[in-house]
Formats: C-alpha cells, sequence, structure tokens
C-alpha cells in the first residue's frame, strides 16, 4: 500500500511524526511518500523515504499518478484537500489536525476548514488524544468519521545515549522563537535560576528559519536585557538523531529540559527528552498531559507562574529521590505507551474501517 503525506514545510513535530510513522508502518507493507509544499531545512532528517518538495499543480497531478496512492493524508492545510479532487484524485483522503497553535487559532482553523473538509471531500479526521482538539473537532465536524490515537516514538534511536557533559546544570528548551511556544518566560526563568545557581548554562534548540524579523530582534534585546548572552548557546538546526545525545546530556548534567509553550498538541520534545532520561519541566499546556503526570512523569507549572516554575525546577534538579523516580518513570511511560507498535495497530485498525466504507 502507497500513502502519501502533505504539509507545507519539512519541520517540526510535524516532519517528525512523518517519520516515526513510515518507521512504525513499514513493517506492515505500507509505503509511505512526503509531499511537502516549500523547502525547510528539516528535509535533512529524511532518509530513504520517497520526498516531492512542490507546490505546483501539474508537478503534484504526476506525484499523485505516478505514485498510485491508495490514501492521501492532508495535515492542517485544508484547502489542498479540495486542490487534490479538483485534480482528479478519487482515492481515501484523511484530514490531519495538529500543530495548530493555541486554543483560539486551532478553534478559528477548524471553523475557517468546514467548507473544505465535507464528508464527500474527505473520508475522516485524525488527531492526537489532545483534550482542545478533541473538543472542538467532536463540535465543529459531529458527522465526520474520527480517529483519534497518541502518536509515536522510535525509542530505538530515542533513548539514552552515554556522553561527556558538563558538571553543572543545563536548562534546555526546544521549539521556535514565536509567540506560542512562549520563549519570553524560558528567558525569565533562567535568569532567575541564575541567580540563585550562577554556574548553570541554557541550551535553546531551535530552526532560526521560522522565526520573524520582529521577534528574532524581540528575542536578541531580551537576551540582552538579562544579561543571559555569557550563559545561553543557541544550537540552529540540529539534526534529529542527533539530539538524543544533548538530551542525556542534559540529564546527566543534573539539568532539564524547560517547555514554556502556551499550547502542545503533543509535545514531539518532551517525549522525546523523557525517552532520553532527561526530565521535563513543562507549562499546563493540554496535550502535554498524555505524556507529562505531575510528580510522577515529570513536573507541570501553570502558565506565566514563574515563581512556581522556580519552585518545581528547584525540586527537579537538588531532590535526588524525587529526580531519579521521575527519570525512570517518564522512561517507562513513553516505551510502553508511544510506542510504533501501538502506533501502527491503532493505524491499521483506521486502513480497516476506510475499506468498509
Amino acid at each position: 500500500m502507497n500513502i502519501l503525506f502533505a504539509y507545507y514545510i519539512p519541520s517540526g513535530g510535524m516532519e517528525t511524526l512523518a517519520r516515526q510513522r513510515s518507521a512504525a508502518l513499514s513493517k506492515h507493507g505500507i509505503s509511505f511518500h512526503f509531499l511537502y509544499f516549500y523547502k525547510g531545512l528539516g528535509v535533512q532528517n529524511i532518509r530513504g523515504i520517497p520526498t516531492f518538495v512542490t507546490n505546483k499543480n501539474q508537478e503534484i497531478l504526476k506525484i499523485i499518478k505516478d505514485g498510485n496512492y491508495d490514501l492521501v493524508i492532508v495535515c492542517s492545510d485544508y484547502p489542498f484537500v479540495e486542490r487534490l479532487r479538483k485534480l482528479g484524485y478519487k482515492g481515501n483522503i484523511i484530514f490531519e489536525v495538529q500543530g495548530l497553535g493555541d486554543f483560539t487559532t486551532a478553534e478559528r482553523w477548524l471553523k475557517d476548514a468546514v467548507n473544505y473538509i465535507e464528508p464527500n471531500n474527505v473520508n475522516g479526521i485524525l488527531f492526537p488524544k489532545t483534550p482542545h482538539l478533541i473538543r472542538l473537532i467532536d463540535t465543529i465536524y459531529p458527522n465526520h468519521k474520527k480517529f483519534c490515537f497518541d502518536n509515536c516514538i522510535d525509542t530505538s534511536i530515542f533513548q539514552y545515549k552515554t556522553n561527556t557533559c558538563p558538571t553543572t546544570p543545563i536548562i534546555g528548551w526546544v521549539g521556535r522563537i514565536e509567540e506560542n511556544k512562549n520563549w519570553r518566560d524560558f528567558l525569565k526563568i533562567c535568569s532567575l535560576l541564575l541567580e540563585r545557581n550562577p554556574n548553570i548554562h541554557i541550551w535553546m534548540f531551535e530552526d532560526a528559519s521560522l522565526s520573524s524579523k520582529e521577534e528574532r530582534k524581540a528575542f536578541l534585546t531580551t537576551v540582552e536585557n538579562l544579561n543571559l548572552s555569557k550563559k545561553l548557546t543557541i544550537f540552529d538546526n540540529i539534526p534529529h538523531d542527533k539530539m538524543p545525545e544533548y538530551y542525556s546530556m542534559i540529564g546527566d548534567s543534573g539539568g532539564f529540559l524547560c517547555s514554556t509553550s502556551k499550547v502542545e498538541g503533543f509535545g514531539y520534545a518532551i517525549v522525546e527528552s523523557m525517552s532520553c532520561r532527561c526530565p521535563v519541566l513543562t507549562t499546563d499546556s493540554d496535550g502535554v498531559k498524555r505524556s507529562v503526570i505531575h510528580n510522577e512523569t515529570g513536573k507541570i507549572y501553570p502558565h506565566h507562574n514563574i515563581l512556581k516554575a522556580i519552585e518545581e525546577a528547584e525540586e527537579l534538579m537538588n531532590n535526588t529521590s524525587t529526580r531519579q523516580n521521575i527519570i525512570n518513570a517518564a522512561e517507562k511511560l513513553v516505551h510502553t505507551k508511544f510506542s510504533l507498535s501501538m502506533y501502527a495497530n491503532n493505524f491499521l485498525k483506521m486502513l480497516d474501517t476506510l475499506k468498509q466504507t
């Protein structure tokens, strides 16, 4: 079976999911191809999977004809569903809902998509077990067939790596320099932690090509104003398969990964970090609760409550027994709850349902 996955740009969590999904289903005779409409630096992570980058109708038409796809998964870009049908594609289409940002944006996006995501255009809607997405999709799309299950992670790649790390704690952060990822709160947290422990290091991992000039300027100004320049190391577009080494170093340093997002649909960086024995402190950002249980598999603090974040961070760094219990429980949860085999079973059930319609 051939399946085409279509998305805007190869970057971030959706690029990760596409590859993880391909790995999960390859053992079941399913071949994935990727179609991205624009170039992105995340293409460096894709190996051995046919990948196309174009937004031209004639080229897309040729890809569809040559690929003989049984199913096309269209993620987020709802106008592309209509384009596919107008180009003559008569096979199954699944509209995937992920990566829509904060609650307001997600609601507006899903309402705007209604006229494109008619039942005669798509065969179903696929989304993760994220509370706000479940509520919105059930409300806005009551008559559509729905498929809801967790994303997956390849723990054969994302696992702890022996390393040589700094002897003082590293506070890590992964994301885009944009509003929803809430880099401002992260820098405030780091600034206050440095007042308590001036030996702390700050590592931020990003794809600089995805931030606006205005946001970048604001970010650099804030770094300067908080006197963080000498403590901050920015890693731009690290190859995805190298990230386990960095997560492992952060964990071994006595530090943690800090996620300050306003809303996360799933939070791949969080799950990846947990799988590499790097503990996590995160905002109460909805989708992360699939993986982070407060004081069991990680630490959760209320949005913008910087002092509470500091309190939880210091316990995570200084309370050895709490830290080790969280690390062990988090690693176990990822291996059992988000495995490739579990994802494959859920996906195959979805395919069986599509065959019956």
